[in-house]
């Protein structure tokens, strides 16, 4: 089983690179500290691994032997995917996640934290998101002004721009061909939000 040595190694020869040149690179005074190090005659302390497997374009998983085989120079790993429910259509009166309103899965970054998707109609939040986009979205009951969320009005979810400054909530379409949506009293009672939208999906 290969080293994190064997593995700096085979990486700078792969790259077609000197001990002398990874030694520069790195900022050390001789070729002879990399030549001891893979010889495992030197350890690397932790905050180098980083920097090795940067001048070695690849990852630190790769070089600690819990990742794959190591990147071309120019890419980048791809993220680790989560698989999400697709919320079609609201059935009226449903919670926004009951079984009657998914459409299937789809896979995104695990980095987005996002706990469903939900498929845009209509283009009242055209440029920036399209009919047919899919948003990721993070379920939270709050969000910031100026936060694109989903929110939940009596049996509709609609995705727009929100700002509520206690007494009144207003929501903003980024088309200026759609009015806002302002809601205060008792008619805020059937407003809802139901998450905010961390991520997009486009032409699946």
């Amino acid at each position: 089983m290969s080293t994190i040595y064997d593995r700096i190694r085979a990486r700078r020869l792969e790259l077609g690179l000197t001990a002398e040149d990874l030694a520069q690179q790195l900022g050390y005074k001789d070729k002879s500290s990399i030549s001891k190090i893979e010889n495992g005659k030197a350890d690397i302390p932790q905050a180098k691994v980083e920097l090795f497997a940067n001048a070695l374009h690849t990852t630190t998983a790769y070089l600690m032997g819990v990742d794959g085989p190591a990147l071309p120079p120019g890419c980048e790993p791809l993220p680790r995917l989560k698989r999400l429910p697709l919320v079609g259509r609201i059935a009226c009166g449903m919670p926004i996640l009951a079984e009657q309103n998914i459409e299937g899965e789809v896979a995104v970054p695990e980095e987005w934290h996002a706990d469903f998707i939900l498929t845009c109609r209509g283009d009242s939040m055209a440029p920036q998101i399209m009919d047919g986009d899919l948003v990721a979205v993070r379920s939270q009951p709050e969000v910031e002004n100026g936060e694109i969320a989903v929110v939940r009005i009596g049996d509709e979810a609609t995705l727009k721009k929100v700002s509520f400054d206690g007494t009144t909530m207003v929501l903003q379409p980024l088309n200026p061909a759609y009015p806002l949506m302002t809601y205060t009293g008792a008619a805020l009672a059937e407003v809802h939000i139901e998450g905010k939208a961390v991520g997009l999906c486009r032409g699946l």
